[in-house]
């Protein structure tokens, strides 16, 4: 039977309300890093969820209370194995102009925090392994979903997974990518700057010491010795080495000298750097402000929110000459009618978890589009969800063979 037969018998195998409930039954489900329980209750939705169907699947503890969780489709052998993977975190809901976990269905356009980033893959890749099950197209290779955790903050989710040894020959992370793909990314870094000064009275300013005035020499400097300077650094399937000033917060009110002043920034590096590097250009800047002047005083340290335990939050990349990549391109062209193109201005990902620490080739591909990600008015529409539903069923036939 052709690939394109196989694909409708597949995707009969799944009706569209199906989908659309799973999505917004997890959308419902708050999992952010302000619950209390975090991920806990989505996880054990999952897991009801493929017990009620009859997909094996296994949880992997992360913590005494967390855990990832893994579905498992085992292949007839002789084919490659492949994992779709995707984070059941979200961030969180901030100011959103609607409901965030009401998950309502308005215009074939599911809205809610996670319905992009990534409930809304998810509930596509996890209808992937219900349709072979349901159809009985057995495959060469073992087809699995990973279920991960906090890739939002510190990623010890898909880092458990990778230290506990799991391996496959290909995974597909479901970032949305608005049918596009990625087989590299930079590193990203967090930090910040605590700048310390000496409070007294605004009416005599001379007396004191300001820690906002220090810490716009700093930023200054920034600006001046390292902006221009990675802009070098480029890679062709990432772009290049960028940073951003994120935060900025100090004083107390306008008639007191302020005593600290707090800078947050974020760091996104190519491979032609590492970390060290990285970190290292913002201490010498710092050492050198206290040099010159012996009432700046300021000390730098990694956020601990985006800290592994510990792995780093390292670039991602995939050869380009890659089969995934090559069974990718195809299946989202094959699905869509169009051909994708490579994203180079991607978003970390837990992609670089596989591809560093993992030794595994992987690809960033999606359903829907990642502008809406984190915004206000977070949403995936169905066609969105039926389309990546469609291409995960190809990428996994022509990935693990058809047996």
């Amino acid at each position: 039977m052709k690939e394109k037969q196989l694909l409708e018998k597949l995707t009969s195998c799944v009706s569209e309300e199906e989908l659309v409930n799973l999505t917004r039954k997890l959308i419902s489900i708050p999992s952010h890093c302000d619950v209390p329980t975090k991920e806990e209750e989505i996880v054990l939705e999952l897991g009801k969820f493929f017990k009620e169907q009859g997909v094996s699947y296994r949880l992997q503890e992360v913590d005494s209370k967390r855990s990832n969780i893994i579905a498992q489709l085992s292949g007839a052998g002789g084919g490659r194995s492949l994992a779709l993977n995707g984070h059941v975190d979200t961030v969180p809901p901030y100011r959103m102009n609607f409901d965030p976990f009401a998950a309502k269905f308005i215009d074939n356009k599911i809205f809610g925090r996670g319905a992009v980033d990534m409930k809304g893959p998810i509930a596509s890749m996890i209808m992937v392994m219900l349709a072979f099950e349901r159809a009985g197209i057995k495959l060469k290779g073992d087809l699995l979903f990973t279920g991960v955790l906090a890739e939002e903050t510190n990623s010890d989710g898909c880092e458990t997974l990778i230290k506990s040894g799991f391996k496959v020959d290909g995974a597909v992370v479901g970032e949305a990518s608005n049918r596009e793909y990625a087989i590299a990314h930079r590193g990203l870094e967090w930090l910040e700057i605590e700048i310390t000064g000496k409070i007294v009275h605004g009416g005599v300013p001379e007396l004191g010491i300001s820690a906002i005035a220090n810490a716009a020499k700093f930023i200054l400097r920034v600006q001046e010795k390292i902006v221009p300077r990675i802009k070098k650094y480029t890679h062709p399937h990432m772009g290049t080495s960028v940073m951003n000033f994120g935060r900025i917060d100090g004083g107390t009110q306008p008639s007191t000298v302020a005593g600290k002043c707090i800078i947050q920034l974020d760091r996104r590096y190519t491979p032609e750097e590492n970390l060290d590097e990285v970190l290292g250009e913002f201490e010498n800047i710092l050492e050198k402000l206290s040099y010159d002047d012996p009432n700046f005083k300021g000390v730098m340290r990694r956020m601990p929110s985006n800290l592994m335990e510990t792995y780093n939050h390292v670039p991602l990349e995939t050869s380009p000459d890659d089969p995934l990549v090559h069974v990718v391109k195809d299946s989202i062209k094959g699905v869509t009618g169009v051909s994708p193109t490579l994203n180079t201005r991607r978003g970390w990902t837990d992609a670089a978890i596989f591809s560093h620490y993992g030794k595994m080739p992987a690809v960033v591909y999606g359903p829907g589009c990642i502008s809406r990600s984190h915004g206000p008015n977070e949403y995936i529409t169905v066609e969105e969800l039926l389309e990546g539903f469609r291409v995960y069923c190809m990428i996994a036939m022509k990935y693990c063979e058809l047996n």
